[in-house]
């Protein structure tokens, strides 16, 4: 099952798309919004699921044409927004960089952060920034929609309750020249992290079949930059601590609420031939063989698209297609 909220309000309206993500069909009678069919998700789920067979069997008369155009985030806003860093070797790479030691503590126990929720991008909408000075950075990522997670659930629990209810994809924008400071000040990133974009489609697990092994999407991220491919990097290789593992360490000390978005962090491998998921990356890899990088970050004007392919070559989450604004007010 694939869905998706159009613009509307501040939570949007969700529909329910069909696989080829070419049709649409409201569902407002069974629930307005996608945070109304996570917080009563064994109930509504069902009969969302019936809405999406009728559309794939052509047997919708409100089936509509869709357009990811018409799209906010699939959870425009959320209670709840964690972004993980999983891919271990992303973050060896960004130490390595500056010549500093990767405590070993990372290669066990994961790294988060919380980001904003109350006002995320939609995955068409301008990425507005005040200053190219910032060090404007794309991040390309995956992440999951989890249910009600209750406090101290262990990776096995998430996994066995069917925790993770949704798949999306993520551009976690950042802005590296406002990194350094705000670390420094041994409090976190806030102004470093502007708002967070997602695709236009969240989708069920049990659509990516094998793809989705419970824990892991095994799949490229692919992302461009001004229509030039930038990378594909394997989602479901390197991946340290995988999705369950993330949940439960978000939940070792709280409960999660329905709609909280974990994140995977920047999708990253070993292997430098599958290209780079953020343009810091691939700087830390010019320091390291030149001595300097040479890839610019990013300008007023110019685009970047991330999308994932399923083994027929299909968007299986539509495409995040934004283009570096400046924010005039």
């Amino acid at each position: 099952m694939k869905l998706a909220s159009l613009r509307g309000g501040r939570d949007g309206r969700l529909v329910v798309v069909d696989s080829a993500l070419s049709h649409c069909v409201p569902a407002g009678g069974i629930a307005p919004t996608l945070q109304d069919a996570l917080d009563d998700w064994a109930r509504l789920a069902p009969r969302l699921h019936d809405l999406y067979v009728a559309l794939e069997a052509h047997q919708s008369k409100e089936a509509r044409p869709f357009d990811p155009r018409e799209c906010a985030a699939p959870l425009p806003r959320a209670f709840h927004w964690v972004d993980g860093s999983a891919y271990v070797n992303h973050v060896e790479l960004v130490r390595k960089a500056r010549g500093a030691e990767m405590p070993p503590s990372f290669w066990t126990d994961p790294l988060v952060y919380q980001g904003g929720s109350d006002d995320f991008l939609g995955p068409t909408d301008d990425a507005p920034f005040g200053s190219e000075d910032w060090g404007i950075d794309l991040e390309a990522e995956v992440a999951v929609i989890v249910g009600d997670v209750p406090m101290g659930s262990t990776p096995d629990d998430v996994r066995r309750r069917g925790d993770i209810k949704l798949v999306m994809l993520v551009n976690d924008w950042s802005l590296r020249n406002l990194i350094p400071g705000e670390l420094a000040k041994g409090f976190g990133f806030y102004q470093s992290k502007p708002a967070t974009a997602f695709s236009p489609v969240a989708v069920t697990p049990e659509e990516l079949g094998d793809a989705w092994d419970g824990g892991k999407l095994c799949l490229p991220l692919h992302s461009w930059i001004n229509g030039e491919k930038f990378g594909a990097p394997e989602a479901g290789v390197d991946m340290t601590f995988d999705f369950p593992v993330l949940v439960a360490h978000c939940a070792r000390t709280r409960n999660l609420r329905a709609g909280t978005i974990v994140g995977s962090g920047t999708v990253s491998n070993y292997d430098r031939a599958k290209g780079s998921s953020c343009l810091a990356e691939k700087r830390m890899l010019e320091q390291i063989e030149h001595g300097a990088p040479r890839t610019p970050f990013m300008k007023f004007g110019d685009r970047v698209r991330i999308e994932m392919l399923d083994a027929r070559g299909r968007s299986i989450f539509g495409a995040i297609d934004q283009q570096v604004a400046r924010n005039y007010r």
